[in-house]
C-alpha cells in the first residue's frame, strides 16, 4: 500500500493506525457504503466535510457517517454567521484531496478542523486516508490530537 500525506503525518507524530483497502465506485463513495464495504457501522466513519464561513474562511468538519450536519450550529461555533459546503469541483485546489478522498490529515494547508463531539463516545474511528479507496483506522483521542481539532455538537 502507498502511504498518504495523513499517513505520512500521523507516521511523523508517532500516532499508531491501521489501513484498510476497499473497493469504490464513483457513484458510491458515501460513508455508508465504504461501512458497509469495511464491516463496519456507519457511526464508526467520520466523513470530512469542507466548508467556508463568511468570516473565518475555509474549515473542516468530521461528523459521522449516518449524521446530518447542522450548518447553522457549525458556524456558530467556528466563529461565522454563515457557513456553506465548497463546491466539488474547488475541493482538490483547497485540500489537495479528490470528493471521496478528503482526509482532515495531512492536506495542502493546515485549517481549522472540528469534529463532533459523539466521537468521545468511540474508541476507534475512520477517516479517509486521503486517497479512494483508502481508510485510516485510529483511535479517536489520537484523531483529535493529530487534527488538533476542537469538539463540537454539530450534527442534526
Amino acid at each position: 500500500m502507498v502511504k498518504t500525506q495523513a499517513c505520512r503525518l500521523l507516521d511523523t507524530i508517532k500516532i499508531s493506525y491501521t489501513l484498510h483497502e476497499y473497493d469504490w465506485a464513483e457513484d458510491a463513495l458515501d460513508a455508508e457504503t465504504v461501512a458497509g464495504k469495511l464491516g463496519i457501522s456507519p457511526s464508526r466513519i467520520f466523513k470530512t466535510l469542507v466548508l467556508r464561513g463568511d468570516i473565518t474562511g475555509i474549515f473542516l468538519v468530521c461528523i459521522p457517517g449516518d449524521r446530518e450536519l447542522n450548518v447553522k450550529a457549525v458556524a456558530s461555533v467556528s466563529g461565522n454567521k454563515k457557513a456553506r459546503m465548497i463546491l466539488v469541483k474547488d475541493l482538490e485546489s483547497v485540500t489537495g484531496y479528490v470528493r471521496g478522498g478528503v482526509s482532515p490529515l495531512g492536506g495542502k494547508k493546515k485549517y481549522p478542523v472540528y469534529i463532533d463531539a459523539s466521537i468521545q463516545d468511540l474508541h476507534s474511528v475512520s477517516v479517509s486516508a486521503g486517497k479512494r479507496g483508502l481508510q485510516i483506522f485510529l483511535t479517536s483521542l489520537d484523531l483529535i490530537r493529530a487534527c488538533d481539532a476542537k469538539l463540537v455538537s454539530v450534527c442534526c
